[in-house]
């Protein structure tokens, strides 16, 4: 099931902007101190780096995605999740004329 709302949080309302724009995030820190990211990727292959282990949410639009080591694209579209390790590199490719990726990361 897609996440749709997320009640009860602190939004940190400055935008982290990365890849000159083509991916866009808020950090968002739950009552216990679990924090996580909610953003939007546009058209664009990206690479990126984990320190955590993370869990890549698809709440509307799609991806293809390459874990570190693959060869493989896999997609991933609303409702579904991806998970990668920590300490490692993975890659995100939304196309043109495809949705954005909106997504949460969910760390750790």
């Amino acid at each position: 099931m897609t996440t749709t709302k997320i009640d009860g949080v602190s939004v940190t309302t400055a935008a982290n902007v990365y890849f000159d724009g083509k991916c866009v995030s808020h950090g968002i820190t739950f009552p216990d101190g679990t924090k996580k990211s909610v953003g939007v990727i546009l058209p664009a292959t990206l690479t990126f780096n984990t320190g955590a282990p993370e869990i890549m949410e698809c709440v509307a639009g799609s991806c293809d995605y390459k874990l570190d080591g693959s060869d493989t694209w896999v997609t991933s579209g609303a409702g579904e999740k991806f998970s990668v390790p920590g300490n490692a590199k993975f890659q995100i490719r939304v196309t043109e004329g495809h949705a954005a990726y909106h997504y949460i990361c969910h760390f750790g």
